[in-house]
């Protein structure tokens, strides 16, 4: 089982959220979910999208954790990474969903924070290494923090190639 935390959860962070739930189930646990803005509205947002349609499972706000279909999810509403704690939750990966940690040595924080790796949702700023499925991903070697690009990039790069 992968444990994954999410930094940012706004339209990118829910759907690796309800990927991970509804297709994923069996193989990734979401542990933590860090964002500014308040649990219940996080909850709300989860459960009734605008585009993707209304999420099917269980979703509730209790002592300030989401539970979703009885898994309960630490809530944070941390500015730093640093102050994330990822290793109290036994998080394994970050999504960095914001855009605002699109270096190495910012994205670092989740890892000091106690992350083992992190993926960055949008192109990274520096060198920081970018993969796209079905075009480089055979090139990954194991770098801790990785970019996976754009979602414009992860649309037209594997038809293209």
């Amino acid at each position: 089982m992968i444990k994954v935390g999410i930094n940012g959860f706004g339209r990118i962070g829910r759907m690796v959220f309800r990927a991970a739930v509804e297709n994923f189930a069996d193989d990734i646990q979401i542990v933590g979910i860090n964002d500014l803005l308040e649990p219940e509205y996080l909850a709300y947002m989860l459960k009734y999208d605008s585009v993707h349609g209304q999420f099917k499972g269980e979703v509730a706000v209790e002592e300030g954790a989401l539970v979703v279909n009885g898994n309960k999810i630490r809530l944070t509403a941390e500015m730093d990474p640093a102050n994330l704690k990822w290793d109290e939750v036994g998080a394994d990966v970050v999504v960095e969903s914001t855009g605002l940690f699109l270096e190495d040595e910012k994205a670092r924080k989740h890892i000091q924070a106690g992350a083992k790796k992190v993926i960055m949702s949008a192109p990274s700023k520096d060198a920081t290494p970018m993969f796209v499925y079905g075009v480089n991903h055979e090139t990954y070697a194991g770098q801790d923090i990785i970019s996976n690009a754009s979602c414009t990039t992860n649309c037209l790069a594997p038809i293209a190639k």
